[in-house]
């Protein structure tokens, strides 16, 4: 018998212990509890999640890819792969490891589908760096990924931060890969036809990274969890470049039949999955596995998440082809099991049988159907609060908001002009990506605003979709498909997966609006710290295809004298706004309200005036508003604004309100009537707001002059206040 402690220990439940005894007709063997511990962790089996992520449309505009890791999308015969994953809570544990590793399980998830990496995202969450443990984390993160990255050759050209104190104590680190082939190149993880041959290729596996997925990832932290480091994988980014030269090139013998990365849950998860995805069974020897470490156990072998590697299955008698490339590299490459006809996976050392499972038992995780309640809903009034008598001191602090000011200090840390495909570098909307030898190219994004999903998790879901749209539209492109990394809470606590649930449906809600796909994604569980419950963060991550690279547009103002247009229109919305979070430290209200026809209008308006070659700049507006956009473009573009305001807003409302679906745009004055018939065309409401002039930024309402700063000043607190 097996002590309730042990598997307790793992993260099983009592009820799923007597599962496992239904499924064997036994007690199961260590080796067999550890597989089951990682395979139906919350992290590997999502089955607490899985009910819910069938609502996502798989169907777009493009011709859609779903694949057991990654999918993508086809466009001008080429796919475009990409995904997005958490590793949150390894990085909280051990801030470089943790995030270096975060990197490179993505990119690999990219290139075992047949793709090339091309670019990363990083979609990062943290608690008040003022304070030093946060210090810590934050720059520990952002060593990890600018050293992973870097130093593999993929550039990191985007994403977003942001700063909550919901986030101190648990990070979210959500890393985005995009890859691209021939539609013809594409590879699955399957395992197929009886008798070929199973190969490990990559590194050798050690104790790193042991019980990641089930103790680590799919847990709540508790104090003292720093002795939970040694769970934390250990990343190798010059290995993983040869690995991914050597995969790429074993896939052009067109004797690979199938292939997957060994991520979380190690040769476990890799084994089994290839396995239920080909509906075949898989016997593998732990006697020919490359071992770095000595003594270790069959459960350890089973369980490692040591990085660098990946399964394979090979066409039999043709496995030396295969071998010798990943030798070639200098990487290990050794058959280590078959296909076989019954569907179980068969675990050897030696000739010692250490686990003898049914495939689809173990590869299918329980689903469970969980509580949720609206008692921890957010009240929806918004309080009044006292009018700056300071506007320019209110701008200038609100452009110190460590959530609106520039990333530069992290971003330039990162290579994001490697395989100098980079177009339109970070810090804009959106990064653009050009295709050597195309006309076209591609825009790429990712977004959320945690404290509207907090305020009101359906709406501020769909808005999360609704800007990372928009982002991508303001620089040409047309919203293609959608990855997401949907982090939240405990589950197993009703008022958090109710927020799970509610967002989901915004989510799929808004993606049917925009037939925008949803073609791969991840869920992260358990995302809390001694407070309570991380910030619900959907996170969104987008591309879109730019047909004409060339005629890609930017945010910043470029020329004296263009008139500066508004898309859309002002109302008095201030809840859940930077400036009720920063300037008043007030988290409430109700989040702007979003009308998914207008946005729609609004955005095929941008894109036409931009297509048509009227649009000189392009800027969505998001959070800060109105002011804190307008001051982007000057200080971007290193040019000053005249600006007027008539709107019967009170002035702090319509210049700090996060109303939705507003674009501003600058044009020559010669293309006013232009832009004036493309709004008429799509039947949305536009505003002249005045013209860039000058080195200083003003602004007027109702001929008050209310802002009244030289651009300089604006930069130097927008560029300075992350050191």
């Amino acid at each position: 018998m097996i002590e309730p402690k042990i598997y307790h220990e793992l993260g099983l439940t009592d009820k799923e212990y007597q599962r496992i005894l239904g499924i064997l007709g036994r007690d199961p063997s260590p080796t067999e509890l550890a597989m089951f511990s990682v395979e139906w962790s919350e992290h590997c089996g999502y089955p607490r999640s899985r009910k819910y992520l069938k609502l996502f449309p798989q169907k777009g505009k493009y011709e859609t890819l779903i694949g057991e890791d990654a999918g993508g999308f086809i466009y001008d015969d080429t796919a475009i792969i990409f995904k997005m994953e958490s590793h949150n809570h390894p990085s909280q544990i051990e801030p470089k490891q943790g995030a270096a590793t975060g990197v490179g399980g993505i990119i690999r998830d990219i290139f075992t589908a047949g793709a090339r990496p091309i670019a990363c995202l990083d979609s990062l969450r943290f608690g008040d760096i003022s304070k030093p443990f946060n210090k810590y984390i934050f720059d520990g993160v952002i060593d990890g990924i600018q050293f992973y990255g870097n130093c593999v050759g993929v550039p990191t050209v985007g994403g977003e931060i942001y700063f909550n104190d919901a986030y101190e104590g648990n990070c979210l680190v959500n890393v985005m890969c995009i890859g691209v082939c021939k539609k013809d190149k594409i590879a699955r993880a399957k395992a197929v036809g009886i008798g070929n041959s199973i190969i490990y290729a990559g590194s050798k596996t050690g104790r790193d990274g042991i019980g990641g997925c089930s103790v680590l990832a799919s847990a709540e932290f508790k104090e003292g969890e720093e002795e939970k480091r040694p769970t934390v994988q250990v990343g190798d980014p010059f290995t993983e470049k040869c690995l991914i030269e050597a995969t790429l090139e074993a896939m052009d013998t067109k004797v690979v039949l199938g292939i997957k990365d060994m991520g979380a849950a190690g040769l476990t998860c890799s084994s089994s999955e290839m396995a239920a995805a080909g509906e075949v069974g898989v016997k593998i020897d732990l006697a020919k596995v490359p071992l770095r470490e000595e003594g270790m156990e069959s459960y350890e072998i089973m369980m490692s998440e040591s990085q660098e590697r990946m399964l394979l299955c090979v066409e039999v008698g043709k496995e030396d082809k295969v071998i010798n490339v990943f030798k070639k590299w200098g990487l290990e490459a050794v058959k280590i099991g078959e296909v076989i006809s019954e569907k179980l996976i068969k675990v050897f050392r030696g000739d010692a049988l250490v686990a003898d499972i049914p495939i689809a038992e173990l590869a299918n995780a329980p689903l469970y159907d969980m509580a949720w309640d609206e008692s921890g809903k957010q009240k929806m009034e918004s309080r009044k609060v006292r009018v700056p008598k300071d506007f320019n001191k209110t701008l200038l602090l609100m452009l110190s908001s460590p959530n609106i000011a520039s990333k530069r200090a992290v971003y330039e840390q990162y290579d994001h002009m490697v395989q100098i495909n980079t177009s339109v570098y970070p810090g804009g909307d959106a990064a653009v990506l050009r295709m050597k030898g195309k006309k076209w190219g591609m825009a790429v994004t990712s977004d959320c605003n945690g404290l509207y999903c907090k305020l009101d998790p359906y709406l501020g879901a769909q808005i999360a979709v609704a800007e990372a749209a928009r982002n991508l539209v303001v620089t040409g492109a047309d919203p293609a498909a959608v990855t997401d990394c949907l982090n939240f809470g405990n589950p197993e606590k009703p008022d958090r997966f109710y927020s799970f649930k509610r967002c989901v449906e915004g989510v799929s809600h808004a993606c049917l609006e925009f037939e925008l796909p949803v073609i791969s994604g991840n869920v992260s569980f358990y995302n809390e710290n001694w407070k309570g419950p991380i910030l619900p963060t959907p996170t969104i991550g987008m591309v879109g295809i730019l047909k004409d690279v060339e005629n890609r547009c930017t945010v910043p103002f470029k020329d004296d004298g263009d008139m500066i247009i508004l898309l859309g229109k002002n109302n008095d919305e201030l809840g859940g706004s930077e400036y009720l979070s920063f300037i008043h430290k007030i988290e409430e209200g109700v989040p702007p309200m979003l009308d998914l026809d207008l946005e729609k209008r609004v955005q095929a308006a941008c894109a036409t005036a931009i297509e048509v070659g009227i649009a000189k700049s392009a800027h969505d507006l998001s959070e800060g508003g109105l002011a804190i956009a307008l001051a982007e473009c000057s200080i971007l573009g290193e040019k000053g604004a005249a600006v007027s305001l008539n709107d019967d807003i009170e002035a702090s409302s319509l210049l700090f309100s996060e109303t939705q679906s507003r674009i501003l745009l600058t044009v020559d004055p010669n293309n006013i009537f232009a832009v004036s018939d493309v709004c008429m065309l799509f039947k949305i409401p536009f505003e002249i707001l005045g013209k860039v002039h000058g080195k200083k930024f003003t602004i007027r309402h109702k001929d008050k002059k209310i802002i009244d700063i030289p651009f300089a000043k604006m930069a130097k607190e927008y560029f300075g206040a992350i050191k």
